[in-house]
């Protein structure tokens, strides 16, 4: 750009020398031109240097705005990976309630049955103690008539031991069931009924 200010200085030094003549007059013109030229040369270089400062603004904008736009999407790749992290583990927990609740599911299934199972059996029972126990409380209760025989249930176990009251005595009753036979203690136990009625 300076070297087009010192052409035209130039040109106009030149156009000054030659004014005294004709020739001088042409070239005078021609020098004219050439500055005019030279003019329009500067002025389209300005507007070139314009042109490029904007266009290195655009272009810097342009960076900037492409810049943001790359960390704005490393930010999002980032959050989508705590994203699918926070889903991974959320999928692993649903997976392991859904066994946690099969598993529930089947034990309470399991403990229905099992109820189902006791409260069969306790109808049963409840059936056969209904029946079994009042004739087996008569039945003792009339074996006791007939033998008077008022038995130890406290006594320890494989012991047969009790009170005979019989008609003109209370006889004590001890057994050791271990080294008795069945036949000889129900034998000796009837032995003891009275047989007059």
């Amino acid at each position: 750009m300076a070297a087009f200010r010192d052409m035209e200085e130039l040109s106009q030094g030149l156009l000054s020398l030659l004014s005294a003549n004709h020739a001088a007059a042409q070239q005078r013109r021609l020098l004219g031109r050439y500055g005019q030229m030279v003019e329009r040369l500067l002025e389209a270089q300005d507007g070139a240097e314009q042109q490029l400062r904007e266009i290195l603004k655009a272009e810097k904008d342009v960076a900037q705005s492409l810049l943001d736009a790359k960390e704005q999407a490393c930010q999002g790749v980032a959050e989508l990976q705590q994203i699918e992290a926070k889903l991974q583990k959320a999928s692993e927990e649903d997976t392991h309630l859904k066994a946690s609740l099969l598993y529930l599911t089947r034990e309470l299934e399991d403990l229905k049955e099992t109820e189902a199972d006791l409260e069969k059996r306790e109808k049963e029972v409840d059936e056969d103690t209904t029946i079994t126990i009042p004739a087996a409380v008569y039945v003792a209760q009339l074996y006791h008539r007939i033998s008077k025989i008022e038995w130890d249930y406290e006594c320890e176990p494989g012991m047969i031991k009790g009170i005979h009251r019989g008609p003109s005595i209370a006889q004590p009753i001890h057994l050791d069931g271990t080294q008795l036979s069945k036949k000889f203690i129900s034998d000796y136990l009837w032995s003891l009924v009275d047989t007059e009625w």
